[in-house]
């Protein structure tokens, strides 16, 4: 996912809650420029708040860079490169 609206933040929060919910294998979901979604969704106030178990912010990885990006799917899928 990169920075966006609404639109985005649709998209990533309905991917996020099939994967939560077990209605979808989870995929790596990448979220490119930490600042950017640091700054929009503050991931760790909704779990201090009991919004969303803290277990869930490992549903999805920040990352700045394509090489960085690469590095998670391999990681992920446990890939031999």
């Amino acid at each position: 996912m990169f920075p966006g609206g609404f639109g985005t933040l649709d998209e990533f929060m309905e991917l996020l809650t099939l994967i939560q919910t077990g209605k979808m294998k989870p995929i790596p979901i990448l979220l490119f420029g930490r600042e950017f979604w640091d700054r929009v969704v503050n991931f760790d106030a909704l779990a201090e708040e009991g919004v969303i178990n803290p277990a869930d912010n490992h549903l999805f990885h920040r990352v700045e860079t394509a090489d960085e990006a690469w590095a998670k799917i391999v990681e992920f899928y446990d890939l031999d490169c």
